[in-house]
């Protein structure tokens, strides 16, 4: 599904400075969280940056400029920050968590074997199905969606059940998210050292990347 990933012009013009950074994990052997991914959280809760931190306020003006009010439904990131300790999940999205509050980047996980249809990030028509955790999502809302509805609303509020990854899960797909001030070499620094962690939980683990932006 690598190569099929689209955002659509809708969102670039929102944000020109919008990039992701995909990457594809195929074949790992998740688990419960063990002292090692609750010491890669205790390390990422450490370096947490504070709340007014540029690139927490770049994704609160994303959210702004269509139309979300981020004190009520905050971008991933921040919401993470706020829930120190950091939250014992499971091996790899413990992983992905705490890359994303070492580099205060957006990142989601999802399992590729519940997708149906390539994922894309578009603006929302308002007619998209979703499940009950997320409710639907208004027109012109920023989403990620597959064929069957929408996977996580609000850019990267909060995701749908259907897609998350559980200690079950053996290939997903790791979505990280950068707007400036990030650089492009910070955001290619994380995917690596995801790429590391992975590979550390399960060294069998085949990767690849690709970058959009």
């Amino acid at each position: 599904m690598l190569n099929d990933i689209h955002v659509d012009e809708a969102v670039r013009a929102l944000r020109p400075d919008f990039a992701v950074l995909l990457v594809e994990a195929v074949g790992f052997v998740n688990g419960p969280s063990d002292d090692r991914s609750r010491k890669w959280l205790a390390e990422a809760s450490a370096e947490a940056a504070p709340l007014d931190h540029p690139k927490i306020e770049a994704w609160r003006e994303a959210y702004r400029a269509f139309g979300a009010k981020p004190q009520r439904t905050r971008p991933s990131v921040d919401a993470l920050i706020r829930r120190m300790p950091l939250p014992e999940i499971n091996l790899v999205v413990d992983a992905y968590n705490s890359i994303s509050v070492r580099h205060t980047l957006p990142i989601g996980g999802e399992d590729l074997r519940r997708y149906e249809g390539p994922a894309r990030l578009v603006r929302a028509a308002g007619d998209e199905k979703a499940d009950e955790v997320l409710g639907d999502p208004a027109p012109g809302e920023v989403v990620w969606r597959d064929d069957a509805g929408v996977t996580c609303r609000r850019w990267n509020w909060r995701q749908g059940v259907r897609t998350r990854i559980t200690e079950d899960t053996v290939d997903a797909i790791f979505i990280l998210e950068r707007l400036a001030p990030m650089t492009m070499e910070e955001l290619a620094t994380a995917g690596a050292e995801l790429v590391t962690l992975l590979q550390v939980i399960s060294p069998e683990v085949r990767t690849s990347t690709r970058t959009i932006g």
